[in-house]
Parts: structure tokens; C-alpha cells; sequence
């Protein structure tokens, strides 16, 4: 499945009705234990901060997203979620594997806070490469795809 990196920040949220109704597609169909408050306002809330989402498009189509928060030294991730139709298929890994392209290129790492993953997540994390950090409470993607690590 070709997937390709689809950034959305608020500028592309307010000019394009497709994204803004896949992204609320996506986080719908999220187990209700991911997201602490509804769609709407997570995804409002999210973009009104200044932050923006990951997301891998695949026939112009959004299929999965993550959230990013960014600073100076990295890109914090959280609330991934695939659609439940294409769950299963790599759409997870491979949105991932291009979000970290996208922050190496800016020479940022990749982070997500550990204490709130669920298990499942910090499974599929340490697969993809993301190991502790060794004194803070995140993951961080390990080399060889950040060129460093803990």
C-alpha cells in the first residue's frame, strides 16, 4: 500500500473539507480509551494550540494520523490511530517510518511520552526502534534512522 505523509496544521484543516472530514473519520473510529474527550474538540483543541497531525494518505484519502507537538529538539507523538477498515495492514508503521523521515530532515527526533501509552503501543514503538530514554519518562526513536538515541 503506497502511503505517503500528509501534514496538517490549522491552515490546512480550515481549507480543505476532505481532510477535516477523514482526520474525524479516523479519530472516531479510535478505541474510546484513546482519546479523553470528544473528536471535535480533541482535534480543535490540537490545532488551536498550534500543534498539527501526521497523516498517511493513501489515494487521496486519509487513513491513519498521529498527533505531533513540536519544539526545538523534537516532535512529540501521541494518539496514533488507524482507521479500523485498514488496520493491520502497515498503514501505523509506515506513518510513522515517515514522520520520522520528516523530523530527521528538520534534524529533530522523534519522542512520545511513555506513562501514557498503553502497552500495546509501547509494543509496537520498541518494534519500530523507539527505546526508553534513560532518565525521562519518553520514548525516543534509536538509531539508525535518528542518528542518535538515548
Amino acid at each position: 500500500m503506497p502511503v505517503t505523509l500528509h501534514l496538517v496544521d490549522k491552515a490546512v484543516w480550515a481549507s480543505d473539507a476532505q481532510t477535516r472530514q477523514d482526520l474525524a473519520r479516523i479519530y472516531a473510529d479510535a478505541p474510546a480509551e484513546r482519546l479523553a474527550m470528544p473528536v471535535d474538540g480533541f482535534l480543535h483543541g490540537h490545532l488551536e494550540d498550534g500543534h498539527f497531525f501526521g497523516c498517511a494518505r493513501f489515494n487521496d484519502r486519509l487513513l491513519g494520523a498521529v498527533a505531533v507537538r513540536a519544539d526545538e529538539q523534537a516532535w512529540w507523538l501521541s494518539e496514533l490511530c488507524v482507521r479500523k477498515a485498514t488496520r493491520r495492514r502497515g498503514v501505523g508503521s509506515r506513518l510513522l517510518a515517515l514522520v520520522a523521515k520528516a523530523a530527521h530532515a528538520r534534524g529533530l527526533e522523534l519522542r512520545a511520552p511513555a506513562s501514557q501509552l498503553p502497552v500495546a503501543d509501547q509494543l509496537l514503538l520498541s518494534r519500530l526502534g523507539y527505546r526508553p530514554h534513560a532518565t525521562d519518562d519518553y520514548f525516543v526513536l534509536a538509531p539508525p534512522l535518528q542518528g542518535g538515541g538515548t
